[in-house]
């Protein structure tokens, strides 16, 4: 039996408070994760002074972390595919923690890039994890709310950043900062080894036989090949990066040397992109849980108001732009993490329970992709031009126009392919009298 329009699924989980628990645990150490993720953004200027780098070099902090989590992200779909959520997670924790007590106590840059990297791979394993848990133990129909919420809770670790973490840094020092912060990783394993499990009694997955490298093979071609796949991928490439790298690196910097703001006041700013993709995102679930058409004009109406703001902005004619600019920018960027969230509402459609974790890896390989350029990008750009933010800036209207043309390239298959699928599935459904 499966679920027709306004039914329910046999085999379609429950939901309810005990799903709403163990998701809270799994969620808990992305929102952890994130912390850690972001705390360089606040801690960009403290870092150029303690390792004597320039702004290629910082740079290279972020790049490296991101160059890991994306080229992670089809490794931990297919274990998550493969292994489940709780083992996943459980090394994802242990190694992000690690990552960031060894940044505390690096004493050269060398050995800082080591731990950034080791906290990548850990914090690449936990997305993905979060939402294979949410599939397994939430109805389907409540997928695109509940990915917008682990983005919500993903946002909140943002914003312990912004608040929480920069104050202690200027308060009791880099190391214990840093060191103490890694206590919560801690206590998010001893959650998770007690109390997560993978899914509901009853509702365990087909067994999963080891097939090897030929099997893996065809998983990740098999998903790749589905145009709702790519399009889910491009969606998360064009509309995540913007704030990724204004909340990861660039951000503070931007607003203090650019804009000549306090640092106080560009923490405000960060707080308000933090403040405002959690509204945002809450709005997006709701929307595309009624009205799935409203994925792409989202999205791209995302994509267009961020680049009109980063365009108003940068090109501003005076020394600086105004406040209200800045925080009608900011409001704006805050929608770019919920926007991205919508591209995995177009992969998991699109592909059969199996393969729901490494489509999902695909997908969330876009924006950091996209994140990772341009931090690069930003990097190179400031020290060629004698710190030029303007131009430096500029680079994310090359890599918007990259991926509009792809989504407008692959929406028409994506979108046709979907709704073959539905009406095939409708034409499979057995009604069972109540």
């Amino acid at each position: 039996m499966t679920r027709t329009s306004g039914t329910v699924l046999p085999g379609d989980p429950p939901g309810g408070r005990r799903a709403a628990a163990v998701w809270g645990i799994g969620v808990s150490v992305y929102f952890v994760a994130v912390i850690f993720r972001t705390s360089l953004g606040v801690a960009g200027l403290d870092a150029a002074d303690r390792f004597h780098v320039n702004a290629s070099a910082l740079s290279t902090f972020s790049i490296l972390q991101l160059l890991v989590y994306a080229g992670m992200q089809i490794p931990v779909g297919l274990l998550v595919d493969r292994l489940g959520t709780k083992k996943v997670l459980g090394l994802g924790v242990v190694l992000f923690t690690a990552g960031q007590l060894g940044f505390a106590f690096s004493p050269s840059y060398g050995m800082a890039l080591a731990s950034r990297a080791l906290l990548g791979c850990g914090d690449a394993m936990t997305f993905i994890s979060v939402l294979r848990l949410g599939t397994r133990w939430f109805p389907a129909r409540r997928g695109p709310l509940i990915a917008q919420l682990a983005g919500l809770v993903g946002m909140a670790g943002n914003l312990v950043s912004t608040l929480l973490l920069a104050r202690l840094l200027h308060g009791i020092g880099w190391t214990a900062a840093f060191a103490g912060s890694a206590l919560a990783g801690v206590v998010v394993f001893v959650l998770l080894l007690l109390f997560l499990k993978d899914h509901p009694e009853g509702h365990e997955p087909e067994p999963f036989p080891h097939r090897g490298a030929a099997y893996v093979r065809r998983q990740i071609a098999a998903s790749w090949r589905e145009p709702g796949t790519r399009l889910g991928l491009w969606v998360h490439f064009t509309t995540q990066f913007p704030a990724m790298v204004f909340l990861l690196l660039w951000g503070l910097p931007f607003l203090v040397e650019a804009q000549g703001l306090s640092r106080a006041t560009a923490g405000e700013l960060l707080t308000l992109v933090v403040l405002s993709n959690m509204m945002i995102g809450l709005v997006y679930g709701q929307v595309v849980a009624r009205h799935h058409e409203a994925r792409l004009p989202l999205a791209l109406a995302t994509v267009g108001a961020t680049a009109l703001l980063w365009g108003a902005t940068l090109a501003y004619p005076g020394d600086h732009a105004p406040m209200w600019l800045l925080v009608v920018l900011c409001v704006v960027l805050g929608a770019c993490g919920p926007a991205s969230m919508l591209g995995f509402d177009f992969a998991r459609p699109a592909n059969p329970p199996e393969r729901q974790g490494t489509a999902s890896g695909i997908t969330n390989m876009g924006g950091f992709v996209a994140s990772m350029t341009t931090l690069f990008a930003v990097g190179v750009l400031l020290d060629a031009t004698g710190g030029d933010y303007s131009v430096a800036f500029s680079s994310v209207f090359v890599l918007q126009a990259l991926g509009v043309s792809q989504i407008l390239r692959l929406r028409k298959r994506a979108i046709r392919r979907e709704r073959e699928r539905l009406v095939a599935s409708r034409v499979e459904t057995v009604h069972v009298p109540v």
